[in-house]
């Protein structure tokens, strides 16, 4: 008996070994995060976007993709390199600050593993004021309350070069307020501040929604020291926010900006920034509808302009396949 349940077993064993062996092997799930900004932000919008083309092919190549919201450029600079975040949206002078190691990262060094992937649409730098606040110029921020920016945010950093250039300090302002994109909007229209900054593409919900509350200006940025800046800086350029995209604002509007753009780590696996990519510019139509700021990208533009640190494996590699890169 003990010998014919021996055998019973060691079939049984040998079945399920052969079961072992015949079943397909099941890919490994890839989980990705991409650093974004507020929620009423096209940086949010942008890591929306890219995570919806990447989740409609999971079945294929099993990456899965999510977008938080996050403080922005500088935090997601930080998220990438702490691990937390594979990758990150980030305007292109913060992306120039971390690679190099200026600014406020200079205690860190030059993170010299940032890779780029590609630019995404460019941000003018947009001051918004009350109609009320005597605001007509930049140089009428000084004495006003002016909410310059939460700390770790794009149009903090901004903000802080411009501030910078002028010569002014927070003591300029009656009031330099921090509060993040998303209560901006509604600290202008309770007129808790006089204006409010922010670094974005256009058409913007935060801005739609204080031109619309209350009546409410955008305010040129330019002078000897704008020049200066873009005449210094190549991830500056001069812009203009069209008029009609908001109520109240007819006409075009002066200012400079930056590029948002999409980057990683080097450590981050070759094959999920190749299909990260792939996904985006194989679905290039169906992208560049998915929000009014991204009708306007074109391939060309978008794997090079605004781009400090090196191109990442995988992003090369899809460029070299469409013939794009050498």
């Amino acid at each position: 008996m003990k010998r014919h349940a021996f055998s019973a077993a060691a079939f049984s064993g040998a079945l399920l070994g052969a079961a072992m062996v015949s079943a397909p092997a099941v890919a490994q799930e890839n989980f990705i995060t991409i650093g974004t900004g507020g929620q009423t932000g096209v940086y949010y919008v942008v890591g929306q976007s890219v995570c919806r083309m990447v989740n409609r092919g999971s079945d294929e190549h099993n990456i899965r993709c999510n977008a938080p919201s996050t403080g922005g450029s500088v935090a997601n600079v930080n998220g990438m390199k702490s691990g937390e975040l594979d990758m990150g949206v980030v305007q292109s002078d913060v992306q120039y600050r971390a690679y190099h190691g200026e600014d406020n990262f200079e205690s860190d060094g030059a993170w010299e593993d940032m890779r780029a992937v590609f630019t995404m649409h460019g941000e003018p730098l947009t001051v918004v004021a009350r109609a009320d606040s005597g605001i007509e110029h930049f140089t009428d921020l000084e004495g006003k309350r002016v909410n310059i920016g939460n700390p770790g945010s794009g149009q903090r950093n901004t903000m802080n070069v411009v501030m910078e250039a002028m010569g002014w300090d927070t003591d300029t302002f009656s009031l330099a307020s921090e509060l993040d994109a998303a209560e901006q909007a509604a600290a202008l229209a309770d007129n808790n501040v006089d204006a409010m900054v922010y670094v974005v593409g256009h058409p913007n919900g935060s801005i739609q929604e204080a031109t619309t509350t209350i009546d409410a200006r955008i305010v040129p940025v330019t002078g000897d020291e704008i020049d200066a800046l873009v005449e210094e800086h190549p991830y500056y350029t001069r812009s203009v926010i069209p008029g009609g995209l908001y109520r109240g604002n007819d006409e075009d509007v002066e200012t400079f900006g930056v590029a948002a753009t999409f980057v990683t780590h080097a450590d981050l696996d070759e094959e999920i920034v190749y299909q990260t990519v792939k996904a985006v510019f194989d679905n290039f139509d169906r992208f560049k509808r998915l929000h009014p700021a991204f009708e306007n990208l074109n391939e060309e533009d978008m794997i090079s302009d605004g781009l400090t640190a090196p191109l990442h494996e995988g992003a090369e590699r899809y460029y070299r396949e469409r013939g794009w890169i050498d």
